[in-house]
């Protein structure tokens, strides 16, 4: 618990059963209130949340979901139900915070104001249930000390997240990055501890599962390519650029070049394939990652440029049509959980 000013958590979820009780039960205890958000759920999430005396805000069905949205409406109950509040937590319903992780990140805060956001590890509960959930785990792992933006657990300052309105609720993934660059272009900054936050359960079993998450994530960084894309620091671009050239210009080249070359173009583009393969294969071994850690993230970030394609075509085919892309979602429903 804090002392004075008070310390909450807004967790988000839909249909997280059994995850969603751990993740609420982490919470319960740790800090002075707890707001839970439903986006629309049709197992026994807000029974279970309300039965542990968690706040339960039910989102409107009649507008778009968003993480951003959800986010946005738990922070402005717990200022509701814990006036003043301080520090806020904010959580995926299928993330257990660990124990030490409240006071650790509170106290982090309190010694640097203009520290907006702490964050730290977080993890994976079954890593070796499937190499989705490896490919998760490794993502998590991240370097300490000053960083561009957080994920979504996370101990934010109340003032910060005031000075900058929040998230944007427009924003279907990637919200965090994008308020992140509203907050440090605002002066305020973000710092990742070397200390463990979250168990997180991917529950990624089938590749098209790990597709469309890819899918989301080129969306994400053309979405904020396109919002911030302008400043100094160019937010996003390189993210964006990237896919483009490895998935998109590269093979076309390729192709379009095939007749007049008798098929080398083709044969080109697959030696350039293995010689990025083998370059970023390098760079994990020398990091100290194993054979195959080094031969899963190698192979599976050259073949994410192509669902990171799609991802920022899809973004930008309906912008220029004005239509909004729906949520992109990788995971089923968890079975419900048990009774508190």
């Amino acid at each position: 618990m804090s002392g004075a000013g008070g310390i909450g958590a807004v967790a988000i979820g839909r249909n997280e059963g059994e995850r969603l009780a751990a993740c609420l039960r982490s919470l319960v205890g740790r800090v002075d209130r707890v707001v839970y958000v439903d986006s629309g759920s049709t197992d026994n999430s807000r029974d279970l949340a309300r039965s542990l005396g968690v706040e339960v805000v039910e989102l409107d069905l009649s507008r778009p979901f968003t993480a951003a949205r959800a986010r946005n409406e738990g922070l402005d109950r717990l200022r509701d139900v814990l006036p003043g509040v301080e520090y806020v937590q904010f959580v995926d319903g299928d993330c257990e915070v660990r124990a030490e992780w409240i006071e650790t990140a509170r106290s982090a805060l309190e010694a640097d104001e203009k520290l907006a956001v702490v964050c730290g590890r977080r993890r994976e509960r079954f890593p070796e249930a499937s190499i989705y959930n490896t490919l998760t785990d490794m993502e998590w792992d991240t370097p300490i000390g000053p960083a561009q933006s957080c994920g979504g657990d996370a101990l934010f300052r109340n003032a910060a997240l005031e000075a900058v309105g929040g998230y944007d609720p427009s924003v279907i993934a990637g919200e965090e990055p994008e308020m992140c660059f509203r907050l440090r272009a605002g002066g305020w900054t973000i710092r990742r501890l070397d200390a463990e936050m979250t168990l997180h359960d991917a529950n990624m079993e089938t590749f098209g599962q790990w597709w469309k998450r890819a899918v989301r994530a080129g969306h994400a960084a053309a979405e904020g390519a396109w919002m911030h894309g302008r400043s100094r620091e160019r937010f996003n671009v390189k993210r964006t650029l990237r896919p483009i050239f490895w998935a998109g210009v590269l093979p076309l080249l390729a192709i379009a070049a095939a007749y007049w070359t008798f098929g080398l173009s083709i044969v080109a583009l697959l030696g350039i394939y293995a010689i990025q393969y083998f370059r970023m294969y390098a760079r994990q071994r020398n990091r100290g990652k194993t054979r195959r850690i080094a031969r899963l993230s190698s192979g599976f970030t050259l073949l994410s440029q192509f669902a990171l394609l799609v991802g920022v075509l899809t973004f930008l085919k309906n912008r220029l049509l004005g239509r909004r892309t729906r949520i992109i979602e990788y995971k089923g429903a968890q079975p419900g959980a048990s009774d508190a």
